[in-house]
């Protein structure tokens, strides 16, 4: 597991700052509640009848004035994007950087073989990604019992697993396109990242655009959608692991056969 505890020494700083800044942005934003329920009861109703605004954020579905609600928009903003944007940006660059940064000669060169290249540096993005998710569930808890709210353990475990699922799914399949790229794939990870997350804007819009949700893994983490069901979409869910499972696949079996420069 050389690889693995390199890679993971190597990318330490950037975990750090991400899950500081996810972090506190949860803590943040949680804290700030029991200041806030007073009002959030009006400016949820203003919210909920703000037409498309509303219905593309689920505000039109959720009570803004409870804590479920509240934390739904709130700091599942906060850990959907900053999530998705780190498991994309670490992904997206895990196996092309050899070649970018002119190591690729160095680790090949050594006693081990490319698929366990692959699977060591696809096994750190997992571990770096259940690090930061560890935290983000420790902080919520930390700061949810600072407050002294009751929150719904199901609905929130529901909520955090989703989360963490859309992350693997973005991270595997942007692993995948990091195989077949020679310089950095930063800019293109933060972009499919970003690019998801508008998809499941529009799907929320209009019943003719549901269909993205098949497409974006932030369908089946729409908080809205979680709490009325009390669990994940099936269908939105298999349909993401399938992309995942193909992105993984593809980074094997086309690294393993790559003339590497």
């Amino acid at each position: 597991m050389v690889i693995l505890r390199h890679e993971l020494r190597q990318g330490r700083a950037s975990l750090a700052i991400w899950t500081a800044a996810v972090a506190v942005m949860l803590a943040v934003c949680i804290l700030i509640f029991p200041e806030m329920a007073a009002d959030m009861k009006v400016i949820g109703n203003l919210f909920a009848n703000m037409g498309v605004f509303s219905a593309a954020f689920g505000m039109d579905k959720l009570n803004f004035g409870e804590f479920t609600g509240f934390f739904c928009v709130e700091c599942g903003n906060v850990l959907g994007l900053g999530g998705a944007f780190y498991a994309a940006l670490t992904a997206s660059q895990m196996l092309c950087k050899e070649e970018k940064g002119r190591t690729a000669e160095f680790l090949l060169t050594h006693p081990v073989t490319r698929t366990r290249i692959v699977l060591e540096k696809l096994l750190a993005i997992v571990v770096q990604l259940v690090i930061l998710n560890g935290a983000a569930v420790a902080v919520t808890a930390g700061s949810v019992l600072a407050i002294g709210e009751e929150a719904p353990v199901g609905t929130m475990a529901l909520l955090f697993a989703g989360y963490f699922l859309m992350q693997l799914e973005l991270a595997a399949v942007t692993f995948g396109i990091s195989a077949a790229l020679r310089r950095g794939g930063a800019g293109l990870g933060l972009g499919i990242a970003a690019l998801c997350y508008f998809l499941n804007l529009a799907a929320n819009l209009t019943e003719k655009a549901r269909f993205l949700k098949y497409i974006t893994p932030f369908g089946y983490t729409d908080g809205a959608q979680i709490v009325a069901d009390g669990a994940l979409h099936a269908g939105y869910l298999a349909a993401g692991m399938a992309y995942g499972a193909a992105g993984i696949a593809f980074a094997f079996l086309y690294y393993t056969k790559k003339d590497i420069a």
